[in-house]
């Protein structure tokens, strides 16, 4: 595998309370409202997204297919709005690392029944004892990053 995937990845974990933190700020800019907020940062996503479509070339062509799709492919809009909406709403109240570290394990969960299963026709993978103890080893994480302070108290 390409190890530009797995910095890019990185790259993309590392700018996620980044984008919470700014959000945040864009809420109390705009009058305290997280849908607000999570609307404008969608519509700059979005116009960000068209101008790297133009400057790549895209074949603006298969967008016409869309009408052809699945309602439930359509869902990645709905889970990505959740998800800028939720680390705004999230992020100020019950903290940033709180936030992502439960974030992780849920990305973590669902990622392995992914795999397991190959639903949404994802590449099978196996589920071996190393996977669970890492998986075991977030959830460990998430108790400490979130109760840590309050264990032998």
């Amino acid at each position: 595998m390409n190890p530009l995937y797995f910095l890019l990845a990185l790259a993309i974990g590392l700018v996620v309370p980044l984008q919470a933190a700014i959000n945040n700020q864009l809420k109390g800019l705009i009058g305290g409202s997280t849908v607000l907020a999570a609307l404008v940062s969608f519509l700059v996503g979005s116009l960000t997204l068209v101008l790297v479509a133009l400057l790549s070339g895209q074949k603006w062509n298969g967008l016409v297919r869309v009408v052809h799709a699945e309602w439930w492919m359509l869902l990645g809009g709905v889970l990505g709005a959740l998800f800028v909406f939720g680390t705004t709403l999230l992020a100020p109240r019950i903290g940033v690392a709180a936030m992502l570290s439960l974030i992780i394990a849920g990305q973590v969960a669902a990622s392995l029944l992914f795999d397991r299963f190959g639903w949404l026709a994802m590449p099978l993978r196996d589920i071996n004892a190393w996977r669970i103890a890492g998986a075991l080893l977030v959830a460990a994480g998430v108790v400490l990053v979130n109760f840590g302070d309050r264990i032998g108290r």
